[in-house]
């Protein structure tokens, strides 16, 4: 069991990973007619549906991008069962997702259709034997058949219905929070430390991985501050090393460096080096700047009206962008001031830190948005 939920996570993972383009394409698609509208004074291209000129094309070009937003499903589910089976159980995979969008079980739908279409396919492989002259038949007709029928007759038929009302029933609650002050407040302080825990590590993948779950269920708003929250830590670094230089090694310094273009795109990894020196201080400092910094772009009333996307550049697919910013500037600020006041990062050669090579720390990719 314990290896089939750690397989179970990679393929979930594999089916986010191709879904985030799909997302940051379709977002910028939707945010950048919208853009040029607003620096003509116009807040919404919906009266333009209809009509010819400029903001009529405008209005076509961001349909595209709900267009392609309304394909997360598909894709994520798709790509899952693609993950699980190879190429026989991806059109399985992308049918359930379909059907997932369709009957509203959104987002929890599309996982179980996934691993309904991954697992028959690779149930089929092992189990059914055909002659060698038809081998060819159970990559083509086979193995879709099996997966697509288990998919039609399981999410068509059994599980629309209950799924529907659970999905429904969660995305209600999730955006009444988001909705309400108070409680996305507390939404963005518990995302904000969740985010900058471990850098990369299960709790922010927790985190990360619940933002795109809800923003495949067309909730935005935990994923401002997610994106934001993967920012902080590396920035927060690299602004230390320059304000506070003289607490830093020349080594520390020379990784500061690269933790400007860390903090820009978003890889929250990039503070690992410097949080492994005093992790029992520098956690606690990572996370309270973090929240801090969410809060403040929760107060200043930033706003996920369409799917964000990530980085400090993020700012643009988000309403009241600058609130982003300021809430980014903001936690890395304090991040750099407390880190610097408690820890004193010139002791590389012969204090706590001589343990750490900082060419050995694994850096992933996984937390670009």
């Amino acid at each position: 069991m314990k290896q089939f939920l750690k397989d179970a996570k990679g393929h979930l993972m594999t089916g986010i990973g191709y879904m985030l383009p799909l997302i940051i394409g379709a977002s910028l698609v939707v945010a950048i007619p919208k853009l040029i509208a607003l620096c003509f004074g116009i807040t919404s291209l919906d009266p333009y549906a209809d009509g010819t000129g400029i903001w009529h094309i405008m209005k076509l070009i961001e349909n595209v991008g709900w267009t392609g937003i309304g394909m997360v499903n598909t894709v994520l589910a798709g790509f899952i069962a693609y993950s699980i089976a190879d190429k026989p159980a991806i059109g399985a995979g992308l049918i359930g997702g379909a059907v997932a969008s369709s009957t509203y079980a959104g987002f929890l739908g599309a996982v179980i259709a996934a691993f309904i279409a991954g697992y028959s396919v690779k149930w089929a492989k092992k189990h059914i034997k055909l002659p060698e002259s038809m081998n060819s038949v159970m990559p083509l007709v086979v193995c879709p058949l099996i997966a697509t029928g288990l998919v039609a007759v399981i999410m068509g038929v059994i599980l629309a219905t209950p799924l529907a009302a659970i999905n429904t029933w969660l995305v209600k609650w999730i955006s009444s929070m988001c909705q309400n002050q108070s409680s996305q407040l507390v939404m963005a302080l518990i995302l904000g430390a969740m985010i900058a825990s471990d850098m990369g590590g299960p709790i922010n993948k927790s985190a990360w991985m619940a933002g795109n779950a809800l923003m495949a269920e067309g909730i935005y708003q935990p994923n401002v501050f997610i994106n934001a929250a993967i920012c902080m830590p590396p920035l927060a670094y690299a602004i230390a090393t320059v304000i506070r230089k003289n607490r830093f090694s020349e080594a520390f310094r020379e990784t500061g460096k690269s933790n400007w273009a860390m903090g820009f795109v978003g890889i929250t990894e990039g503070a690992i080096p410097f949080t492994l020196v005093k992790p029992q201080f520098l956690i606690p400092i990572n996370m309270f700047g973090a929240a801090v910094g969410t809060a403040v772009i929760s107060l200043l009333g930033a706003k996920g009206d369409i799917p964000p996307v990530g980085g400090i550049y993020g700012f643009v697919s988000i309403t009241n962008g600058w609130a982003y910013l300021v809430g980014i500037l903001v936690g890395a600020l304090i991040i750099a001031l407390l880190a610097t006041l408690v820890v004193d990062f010139t002791e590389g050669d012969e204090g706590e830190s001589e343990d750490i090579d900082v060419d050995e720390i694994e850096i992933t990719f996984e937390d670009i948005k």
